[in-house]
């Protein structure tokens, strides 16, 4: 590998514009591709095989209109007050204008859909009227009856004792025959009344009946209707309304274009006196990945290579080669935006890492390279040989981190996996531009990498008025010790220092006092909780929140994290029976705790699935809803076959964090199992994989702490912009784990491989640890602060999955590289002395040697002075 890379950079040095145009070349024909390829990102997350997932996948069978994504807009009044109807005329024009929007399935009318809930609650109240008139109105007809019967009784009584009389009367034949039919007359007029009451008292009794049944049923829709009395589309004041807006595509197929669509067509005709806005599920979208933040970073990391390698052409070089790295391998991967779908985050992973690492590993190159020319080198020789030397160190150190990456593949998770490609793809880029494009500019600049001072400072070292002459001819640069002042002015090397290994005490010292700092750090983490965003996270001036707020004060917090409840009804299920299962069921869903409102929205045409909306007492990101979720999926089927599933953003949100946190160890152990291989065979150690691992730990949890700390806990809110804390952003940690694992081990391989040479060039162990720390800690310094300023730019990102980014990028970097690699490394080093190089005869014989020291090369390619 490094006699290799050793080629390769001596002959990009001697074909300089050969390697520049191909690169160019190889910008220009991304370009193309994304221009061609470019179809737009998604704005939202998903999990394949979630809960929430199968119960959208059933809803697209049996209900799809409520199977789409959803969002919602809303109008406030400026000054409180309730809308008048001029405004509320020019919105409901804009709700029926809205339904011929792209991917739009329908939009509801608050004011309609408000007033027919309305009429709704006032039938119920008229129709209980109008059965309690009905049932006065039978019970007077039933106290006619009843008199009428009375009466009837009476007249029988009387006919019946007529008869007796006439039978015992001694009369003639003729005229008891005669009264006798009188009787019979009066007998059939009685028994034709009486056949009329009870055919009265039959109508009557059915009319009770149907009085019964009524008001049971209107009991039933007057219970069903309480459930959902904290459910309004108006607020009681009339000041807020919202307009739902349905969409045909699932979320993950909704286009930006048409929720851009949608703002624009609540945008472009505004209603006086009143103010719109979105809420995240329509305005959440590409978040800005470039700000003012990102380039004060990058002016920062400027800084510090001026300060480091002493000129602004070679400060400049770091920048300009990480920005074409960036540009390349961004365009690269949008480039199959329109074969696969991607997430809003993928692209901004990639141009965070590609900063980063883009300069710090021209960095090292360049730093070795300008040591080299110091020392009196030539120009082409010291490029190949820190092409070769500091080169293969890149290359490993980029290989940890790809590895890293492209392991989030495992988690199975569809946007995290693309996102460590996306990522993978700007390092790779990173380290061939690093070992190819570098050594070119190198080429091109010659002796000019150094600054003037510099130059004539080795060129009267050498004895020559031209420095390059002055390298030929092999003076050695003036010993600084003997003028410091103006080495330090012109660059010149200083001799080294007799460098002395810090005390055992002092080791022991500072391994418990940076053991116990980072594990108080971590403290926090014990509480960490994951989920996703919600609009009260969202930047204060943003619609997202504004219609999270205003929706919240309102109708109350639940209104912002509705559930969509699913319920499967038994397969022989008739339309009467329909309404008393709902309200079976609403009873049931009604129960739980934290349940503000529950309301039937939908039933299947075959009247297998019925839909619920359940409001939550509080919001989507809140403890109580992530239990009620969990509640409701827990919950035995009702009435013995009745399943429940639950759907809704708040499940999903709730769904993909515990998916993640779910493959967050797995993806933990086989980061650090494939890594822990890689260390093995560069270091040809197995303690020092393993103490580099161990502190990684320590580094990572702390930065778990110090996240949640701020995110979660509201600690230092205002200094970073953090007015809502909430859950931790689901995916950053399993993100975390892989981008920080690699930038840990560059660290750990930049310090180590110089303790090891040192060692392997007959020093102590321990005296090894204290001249390869001295060796490498300029560059590691360096190399960590553009880490920290290139990923503290995004903490001013408006957009909180950026801002949480930049903040646990830069507070790993800084725990790992100044506590951990700079601090507790050494000193566990220095207590281990040369049993931190052991490794097992038959192990060190099967591990091929991959001499990233870069000592094999330096023998065969020896540099003249």
């Amino acid at each position: 590998m490094a006699e290799l890379l050793h080629r390769l950079g001596t002959f990009a040095a001697r074909r300089a514009w050969t390697v520049i145009i191909a690169w160019a070349v190889i910008l220009g024909v991304v370009a193309g591709g994304f221009a061609l390829g470019f179809k737009g990102l998604s704005s939202s997350f998903d999990i394949p095989g979630t809960a929430s997932g199968d119960v959208i996948a059933e809803l697209q069978d049996e209900l799809p209109d409520f199977s789409g994504a959803s969002g919602a807009v809303v109008y406030r009044t400026d000054d409180g007050s309730a809308l008048t109807a001029d405004q509320q005329a020019e919105i409901s024009a804009l709700v029926s204008s809205a339904e011929d929007l792209p991917d739009v399935a329908r939009v509801t009318d608050p004011f309609a859909t408000q007033q027919q809930l309305d009429d709704q609650r006032q039938q119920v109240v008229d129709g209980r009227q109008q059965l309690n008139d009905a049932r006065d109105q039978a019970e007077s007809g039933q106290e006619q009856i009843d008199a009428g019967a009375a009466q009837l009784d009476q007249a029988q009584q009387q006919l019946d004792a007529g008869r007796a009389q006439l039978d015992a009367a001694p009369l003639p034949d003729a005229q008891k025959q005669a009264q006798l039919e009188a009787l019979d007359a009066q007998q059939a007029q009685l028994d034709q009344q009486r056949t009329a009451l009870e055919q009265q008292q039959t109508q009557l009794t059915d009319g009770l009946a149907q009085i019964a049944d009524q008001e049971a049923q209107l009991d039933e829709g007057a219970e069903l209707l309480s459930f959902a009395d904290a459910i309004r589309l108006v607020s009681d004041d009339g000041s807020t309304a919202i307009v739902n807006v349905s969409f045909d595509l699932p979320r993950l197929e909704l286009s930006e274009a048409s929720k851009e669509a949608v703002v624009e067509h609540f945008t472009a005709e505004p209603v006086d006196g009143a103010q719109v806005a979105f809420n995240t599920e329509i305005s959440q979208g590409i978040p800005e990945i470039f700000g003012v933040g990102e380039v004060v970073g990058v002016a920062v990391a400027g800084i510090v290579l001026v300060v480091v390698l002493g000129s602004l052409l070679a400060a400049a070089f770091p920048i300009l080669t990480a920005i074409v790295g960036v540009a390349i391998g961004a365009m690269a991967t949008l480039s199959f935006s329109g074969v696969i779908q991607m997430a809003s985050v993928t692209p901004f992973l990639g141009v965070m890492l590609g900063l980063a690492v883009g300069i710090d590993y021209a960095l090292f190159i360049l730093y070795r390279h300008r040591r080299q020319l110091l020392q009196g080198a030539e120009v082409e020789e010291s490029i190949g040989l820190a092409n070769g030397t500091a080169g293969t160190a890149v290359v490993f150190a980029g290989l940890t981190v790809i590895v890293a990456l492209l392991a989030l593949n495992i988690t199975g998770v569809p946007f995290l996996g693309l996102m460590g490609t996306a990522g993978a793809v700007s390092v790779l880029v990173a380290v061939l531009i690093a070992v190819s494009l570098i050594p070119a500019l190198l080429g091109l600049a010659g002796m000019r990498i150094l600054s003037k001072r510099a130059r004539a400072r080795v060129a009267a070292a050498h004895g020559s008025a031209h420095p390059r002459r002055a390298a030929r001819q092999g003076v050695e640069p003036m010993d600084a010790e003997e003028h410091p002042r103006r080495a330090a002015r012109t660059g010149a090397v200083a001799t080294v220092p007799t460098v002395k290994p810090m005390s055992t005490l002092r080791a022991v010292v500072t391994m418990l006092v940076a053991t116990v700092v980072l594990l108080v750090v971590a403290i926090p983490a014990l509480s960490m909780r994951l989920g996703l965003p919600d609009g009260g996270s969202e930047a204060e001036d943003s619609t997202g929140y504004q219609a999270f707020t205003w929706s919240e004060e309102a109708f109350g917090p639940g209104a912002n994290a509705p559930l969509l409840v699913t319920a499967a009804l038994p397969a022989d299920t008739a339309e009467e029976d329909v309404q008393g299962l709902q309200l079976v069921i609403a009873r049931e869903l009604f129960a739980q705790d934290d349940v503000a409102a529950v309301a039937p929205v939908a039933v299947s045409d075959d009247r297998t699935l019925a839909a619920f909306q359940v409001i939550p007492r509080e919001g989507p990101n809140a403890v109580s809803t992530d239990t009620l979720v969990r509640d409701l999926r827990a919950l035995a089927p009702i009435d013995g076959d009745i399943e429940l599933g639950v759907a809704g953003a708040a499940a999903i949100n709730i769904d993909i964090s515990e998916g993640l946190a779910d493959v967050l160890p797995i993806y933990l152990v086989v980061v650090v199992g494939l890594s822990f291989l890689i260390m093995v065979a560069v270091f040809r150690s197995l303690l020092v994989p393993l103490i580099a691992t161990a502190g990684f730990v320590l580094s990572l949890f702390a930065t778990y702490g110090a996240v949640t700390a701020v995110f979660q806990w509201g600690w230092l809110g205002d200094v970073f912009g953090v007015h809502n804390p909430g859950p931790i952003l689901s995916f950053l940690p399993v993100i975390l784990v892989g981008i920080l694992f690699g930038l840990a081990m560059d660290y750990q391989l930049f310090l180590t491989t110089g303790m090891r040479e040192a060692w392997a060039h007959g020093a102590t162990p321990r005296l090894a640890v204290a001249q390869g720390f001295r060796a490498g800690r300029t560059v590691v310094t360096a190399a960590a602060i553009i880490m920290i300023a290139v990923f503290s730019g995004f903490i001013t990102s408006e957009a909180v999955i950026i801002k949480s980014f930049g903040l646990g990028l830069a507070l790993g970097v800084l725990f790992d590289a100044f506590v951990v690699r700079m601090l507790l490394m050494p000193a566990v080093m220095h207590v281990l002395g040369g049993s931190a190089w052991w490794l097992p005869r038959w192990l060190d014989r099967i591990i091929p040697n991959v001499d990233v020291e870069g000592s094999a090369l330096e023998r065969r390619h020896p540099v003249h002075h």
